[in-house]
C-alpha cells in the first residue's frame, strides 16, 4: 500500500456498533484523488473488497487496485470528481481493527475486538465524510464486499447518496458464500494456538490455505483452464502443476501482507450482510428507496451469480442491471476495465439529474 497519499482521521467521540459494543475511538485511514468543488458536491466514494485497502489510484510507481477505473479520462475522472476511499472499520491497513492498540488496555485488540458488520463499516465512512465536509455523494461504488457497503449506503443514508453501483454481490450473503467463508475461517482457526480462553492467531499456513480457497472461488473453471490447463512448472521435482504453483504464490503473498484475525472478522461481517435484516423483507426494505442503483454482474461469476445482481436491480425502484462478459469470474471487476468504464460512465451521465442536492 502506498504511503504517499495516505491520510488519517480520528473520528470524534465513541462509536456504537450494531452488536451493542462501543469503540471509544476510531482512526480511519483514507486517500483522496482530484479536488472537491466549492460545495463539495462532486464526491465519489469507492469501497474496497475483502483484503483491499484505501489505495485505489496513485502514481505510476505505486498504482492502486482500481487504477484502470480512476483518473483523467476514465469513468471516475479525477478532473471532474473528488474520489475518496477509506480502509474500512476492522481492516488492517490503518483503520481501527484487530491489529490496533486498544486504548483501554494498551495492547492490541486481537480477538477481543468487537464483531463488526457492513453497516458499522458504512457508519464509520459516514463519520469520515462528515469530517471532510461532504454532505452529498454523486455515487458510492464497489465490488464484492465493497458492493455490500454501497448497498448499505443506499439503505442507511438515502438522503446523502444520488447513486450506488454494487458490483458482484447480492442483497444478502448466500449460504454458498457463507459456506466458503467458513471453510476459510476453519483453516485459520485450526492452525491457531489456544491461549487463556481465546485464540492467539498467528497461523501462516491457515491464512495461506484460506486464501487458496478464496482464490478458487474468485475465478471460473474456464479462466483457470485457459491460463494453466495441465501445464507443469518447469524444473520442479516432484512435478508441480502451474495452478498449484499459482495458488501457493497467492497464499504466500497474502500471508506477507495481511492479518489472520482481521480475515476472521471481515468474513464474519460479510456473512452478516442482509439489507432486509431488521427492516423486513428485502423488497419492502428498498421499494421506496430514491437512490438510483446500477447492479453489475459478471457472466462467469460463480461466487455471486448474476441472478443476485438482477434481483438487486429489480428490487430498487430506480434499479438497472448491466453485465460484464468475461471468463474471469468474480475477479473480473478488477480486470475488465474497458467494459466497466463504458458501463459506469454511461450510468453516471444518464442519471446526472440526480446530482442536484
Amino acid at each position: 500500500m502506498s504511503r504517499e497519499l495516505l491520510q488519517y482521521a480520528l473520528l470524534p467521540g465513541p462509536i456504537s456498533l450494531e452488536s451493542g459494543d462501543v469503540l471509544s475511538s476510531v482512526t480511519v485511514a483514507y486517500e483522496t484523488y482530484g479536488a472537491p468543488n466549492a460545495t463539495r458536491s462532486n464526491v465519489v466514494l469507492v469501497c474496497h473488497a475483502l483484503t483491499g485497502d484505501a489505495h485505489t489510484f496513485g502514481p505510476d510507481h505505486a498504482p492502486g487496485w482500481w487504477q484502470g477505473l480512476i483518473g483523467p479520462g476514465k469513468s471516475l475522472d479525477t478532473r471532474e470528481y473528488y474520489v475518496v476511499c477509506s480502509n474500512f472499520l476492522g481492516g488492517c491497513y490503518g483503520t481501527t481493527g484487530p491489529t490496533s492498540i486498544n486504548p483501554e488496555t494498551g495492547v492490541r485488540y486481537g480477538m477481543s475486538f468487537p464483531q463488526i458488520t457492513v453497516r458499522d463499516m458504512v457508519r464509520v465512512q459516514a463519520g469520515l465524510l462528515e469530517l471532510l465536509g461532504v454532505t452529498r455523494l454523486i455515487c458510492v461504488i464497489g465490488g464484492s464486499l465493497g458492493g455490500m457497503q454501497a448497498l448499505e449506503w443506499a439503505m442507511m443514508y438515502p438522503e446523502l447518496v444520488a447513486r450506488v453501483i454494487p458490483i458482484g454481490c447480492g442483497l444478502s450473503h448466500s449460504a454458498w458464500a457463507i459456506g466458503l467463508n467458513e471453510a476459510a475461517r476453519r483453516a485459520i482457526i485450526d492452525d491457531a494456538d489456544w491461549n487463556g480462553g481465546e485464540y492467539t492467531v498467528q497461523p501462516a499456513r491457515g491464512l495461506g490455505l484460506a486464501r487458496m480457497i478464496a482464490m478458487i472461488s474468485y475465478r471460473s473453471p474456464r479462466s483457470f483452464q485457459d491460463k494453466f490447463g495441465r501445464a507443469l512448472r518447469p524444473g520442479v521435482l516432484p512435478p508441480l502443476f502451474e495452478i498449484e504453483s499459482y495458488l501457493r504464490h497467492q497464499a504466500e503473498k497474502l500471508v506477507n501482507r495481511f492479518d489472520a484475525n482481521t480475515y476472521l472478522y471481515i468474513t464474519r461481517a460479510m456473512d452478516s450482510h442482509d439489507v432486509s435484516r431488521g427492516r423486513g423483507p428485502a423488497y419492502d426494505a428498498v421499494r421506496k428507496n430514491p437512490v438510483h442503483c446500477l447492479a453489475i454482474g459478471v457472466r462467469s461469476d460463480t461466487l455471486y451469480p448474476t441472478n443476485e445482481q438482477r434481483e438487486i436491480a429489480s428490487t430498487f425502484p430506480h434499479g438497472e442491471y448491466a453485465e460484464i462478459d468475461s471468463p474471469h469470474g468474480h475477479d473480473a471487476f478488477l480486470i475488465e476495465y474497458d467494459q466497466l468504464n463504458t458501463t459506469v460512465r454511461s450510468f453516471l451521465q444518464r442519471t446526472s439529474i440526480q446530482d442536484s442536492p
